[in-house]
């Protein structure tokens, strides 16, 4: 498993999402990685000073965040209508989460790319 971490400025605990390893080669290949630029910048994570490189998310209509946002609503528009012509055919519960795990994946992204607490993003 690899991770996407959403990082706060005031000192609160990151929120991490942990996607596999052909999602973040999917992400990769979208334009998902072409948003923003990682910058190495100085966070306090729970008390102690860390350099990552993160995406300053930002506000406003053209923010990462909003660029970020709406590539997450596109790409989930486009996996709903994949998962819909999938999900009837899903026989067992294994096959139905593998057809939900890229939706699902996507949602979680897109909450915490609106949630404003977070102000950077980590691709690791």
């Amino acid at each position: 498993m690899l991770e996407i971490t959403f990082y706060s400025s005031e000192n609160r605990t990151p929120y991490t999402i942990e996607v596999a390893e052909d999602f973040l080669r999917w992400l990769a290949e979208s334009d998902f990685m072409e948003i923003g630029v990682e910058h190495l910048t100085e966070l306090e994570i729970d008390g102690e000073t860390a350099k990552l490189e993160v995406v300053k998310l930002g506000r406003g209509n053209n923010s990462n965040r909003k660029r970020f946002r709406d590539f997450l609503l596109e790409a989930i528009a486009l996996e709903s209508d994949a998962v819909l012509n999938k999900v009837a055919d899903a026989a067992t519960k294994d096959e139905y989460r593998a057809i939900v795990y890229k939706l699902s994946k996507l949602q979680q992204l897109r909450k915490c790319m609106e949630n404003e607490i977070y102000q950077y993003l980590q691709r690791v």
